[in-house]
């Protein structure tokens, strides 16, 4: 493909994405380079990625392996004072034209190879989804079965297949177990919801996961989806309704707000100073920053303490955008990762306990923690599992 091909097929994609046209907007002012976590390791900010496409030099962009360093944390897109879709539209087009020319990062190409085949990155069978309900000690029904339920509860694939976040799920269907809360799953129906493989640029395998998970859906009754990861929230209730699928869409955050009064009436006293990290995908993209600090606060004897960068600035884990399955490739480019640089930050404020709000932030974290040396002095926990932990202390 040559440089106008590329441009003729970037413009195309950009089209295709509302508000892509305030590309033209862009003012140069460097907001976005200055924002993002990856700002001093790539050779083209958001803002240069920009010029380059108007100066008809996108192939130099695409060489450099710049549209892979991106989290897709939307700070850049947020801050953006001409509101230009950075994350949305201006970097997944160009990590599309980077995937037609056949040269993505080698841990991203097997992720979506995974998923085209095994509706899941790990390379797992779809029958071992819900292998984690063997795991607990209560009944996790099926909506095969049950056929109608209040709740669907999306476990996404991090959820489903990760041995350490499995552990977050098992919590989660637990608190709603013990509420009382009228759930289900699907099981080995279930399949990624897609929204890293949207911000990838891989839009057709995108279209395709979203195509046939509505097929699911619509095969039986329920009122909402709950969910605990942030990406599978975000595309259930953002992109999802643009193909016609619209369901009340809930993330598990808000869940345990909803029920606040219920769960104080069950919380027992931890001992611990916890801080919350505002996931991106929850937080800055989504807008939900007090309900997990309320239910936090609401626990008996946990001393909770803010970090520096929170809410709207809040640093990302780096797993979002695909950079879980980057992670060599950043290595390359980046010294200090987001997850390294964040828990420090938890430390400084004297946290024993870091809470996150996504599945992806506690491996991301977690990992972190051994390369700063501070594992054994800092912990990462799910939200849910500080709620399950209070319950039955």
């Amino acid at each position: 493909m040559d440089v106008e091909e590329m441009l003729e097929t970037y413009f195309e994609r950009i089209g295709e994405i509302p508000n892509s046209d305030r590309f033209i907007q862009c003012i140069q002012c460097g907001t976005c380079g200055g924002s993002c976590p990856y700002g001093m390791g790539t050779l083209f900010t958001p803002r240069r990625m920009i010029l380059a496409v108007r100066a008809g030099i996108v192939d130099e962009v695409l060489s450099s392996g710049a549209q892979w360093l991106c989290t897709s944390c939307f700070t850049c897109s947020l801050r953006c004072p001409s509101q230009i879709p950075i994350t949305d539209a201006i970097i997944p087009a160009l990590r599309e034209l980077s995937l037609l020319e056949g040269n993505p990062p080698e841990e991203l190409a097997a992720a979506l190879m995974n998923i085209a085949r095994y509706g899941n990155s790990f390379r797992e069978s779809p029958r071992k989804r819900d292998k984690w309900i063997k795991e607990v000690d209560f009944e996790v029904p099926l909506i095969s079965k049950k056929k109608k339920a209040e709740y669907l509860f999306v476990t996404e694939c991090f959820g489903a297949y990760h041995r350490r976040c499995k552990e977050i799920t098992k919590a989660f269907a637990k608190v709603m177990h013990i509420l009382g809360v009228d759930f289900a799953i699907l099981g080995n129906e279930e399949r990624c919801i897609g929204d890293l493989v949207r911000l990838c640029g891989e839009f057709g395998l995108f279209e395709d996961l979203v195509e046939k998970n509505i097929r699911v859906f619509e095969k039986y009754e329920f009122d909402k989806i709950v969910t605990h990861d942030a990406h599978a929230y975000n595309a259930l209730l953002r992109e999802y309704p643009k193909f016609g699928f619209e369901k009340e869409v809930v993330h598990h955050t808000q869940f345990l707000y909803n029920e606040l009064e219920k769960l104080k009436e069950l919380f027992g006293k931890l001992d611990y100073t916890v801080t919350y990290h505002d996931s991106c995908y929850v937080g800055r993209r989504n807008g939900i920053y007090e309900e997990p600090r309320e239910v936090l606060k609401a626990i008996p004897g946990v001393k909770f303490v803010e970090m520096r960068r929170i809410k709207e600035n809040a640093l990302c884990c780096g797993g979002g955008g695909g950079g879980v399955w980057l992670d060599s490739f950043i290595k390359e480019h980046i010294k200090e990762r987001p997850a390294e640089s964040r828990v420090k930050e938890a430390a400084s404020v004297g946290a024993e306990v870091l809470v996150t709000a996504c599945t992806l932030d506690v491996p991301m974290f977690e990992d972190a923690l051994k390369v700063t040396g501070l594992e054994g002095q800092l912990e990462v926990k799910d939200i849910s599992e500080i709620v399950l932990e209070a319950i039955e202390s």
